[in-house]
């Protein structure tokens, strides 16, 4: 009887977050947006879903089709979802605004948008990568590009766009220093498909979501070689291990980078053909160029920028992370993928650590 009161009581509460919520706004018209978008929009039949976005030829098409054509043509969207150019409009009288900029586009673009924007709204941000020039992380892009402090939560977690529009059982982590936000985030977008669990270590949520991307170039680059299984399973652990030097350095928690929003994220980025950042390895290591590959994407790939992100705050915090530099010095050009792994295979031997 304890237990179903527990339960009982859990789920009042999920509800009251819900049913009190009338609108909510995504910045950012990509692929993950759209799916959480979905997420909102099927869970309250009545929630105002607006999408902020730049161009209006992808606005008009997606309150006309009812579908992102651009980034997910295949999936219906809720007839509770709209698309908007109006900054104006579309972030008035939210109860929440979501954060689906690109990392390195999101200072320019909160600047752009900060008026529009109520102090006291709480923002959740999907962005994941760390800004190139200043290393810095979204909760810090985000009240720098404000201006002021906001409420803030970051999600991360492993969760590819497409698998979330089927409704695949996905689990995802908010992070926030305020507890009770994180916590609404949870009530707000948990479902039957989705498991949002709440975490108080923002930076170890946003390094792993970070630096992930970086090891997955890496994997897809051993694969594009054909370097073997062997070789790719001693690759991703020893990336492991640099983030979490890296990451434990600056602050992280090691449960954070060992649970869903570390290893779980990891594992799918590296190992799975959906990751654009694995298919940038991949094609790197099959003797495409940068260049190439980038300008025959439609969509983002945060690892390219992160890597140099992370040799500087490798340099910041006097920590030797050979895998991940090596990524950087390959997509610099500095570096072929072949000389990279042989330096690697090079290096001194060392106790397992």
């Amino acid at each position: 009887m304890r237990w179903a009161a527990f339960v009982e009581s859990a789920h009042a509460n999920d509800e009251s977050v819900l049913q009190s919520s009338k609108k909510v706004a995504i910045m950012g018209g990509g692929s993950f947006g759209t799916a959480m978008a979905t997420l909102l929009a099927r869970n309250k039949a009545d929630l105002d879903v607006v999408i902020l976005m730049r161009n209006e030829d992808d606005a008009r098409a997606l309150n006309e089709e009812h579908r992102n054509v651009k980034y997910l043509p295949k999936y219906s969207l809720p007839v509770n979802i709209r698309a908007s150019t109006d900054a104006k409009e579309a972030l008035a009288g939210c109860d929440f605004i979501i954060h689906a900029v690109p990392v390195q586009q999101s200072r320019k673009f909160l600047a752009g948008v900060k008026d529009y924007i109520d102090p006291k709204t709480p923002m959740l941000c999907l962005s994941k990568g760390l800004e190139t020039g200043t290393c810095d992380m979204m909760s810090e892009i985000i009240p720098s590009g404000l201006g002021r402090d906001q409420p803030l939560a970051v999600l991360s977690g492993p969760t590819f766009a497409v698998e979330l529009m089927q409704g695949l059982p996905t689990t995802i982590v908010a992070a926030s220093e305020d507890e009770s936000l994180a916590i609404s985030v949870q009530q707000l977008f948990g479902s039957s498909c989705l498991r949002v669990n709440t975490s108080t270590d923002v930076t170890g949520v946003e390094l792993s979501g970070a630096m992930k991307n970086v090891l997955a170039i890496a994997a897809g680059i051993v694969e594009g070689l054909e370097l073997g299984n062997n070789a790719m399973a001693a690759l991703v652990a020893q990336g492991v291990a640099e983030i979490r030097w890296l990451a434990g350095k600056m602050g992280a928690r090691p449960e954070t980078l060992a649970g869903v929003s570390g290893t779980g994220d990891i594992m799918l980025t590296c190992f799975v053909n959906l990751s654009r950042n694995r298919t940038v390895g991949v094609r790197l290591g099959s003797g495409e160029t940068l260049e190439e590959v980038l300008g025959s994407m439609n969509q983002v790939a945060e690892g390219v920028a992160t890597a140099a992100a992370v040799v500087q705050l490798a340099k910041r915090y006097r920590v030797h992370l050979p895998v991940l530099t090596a990524v950087a010095s390959i997509l610099d050009g500095h570096m072929d993928a072949k000389t990279a792994v042989d330096k690697i295979m090079h290096l001194p031997q060392v106790p397992e650590v």
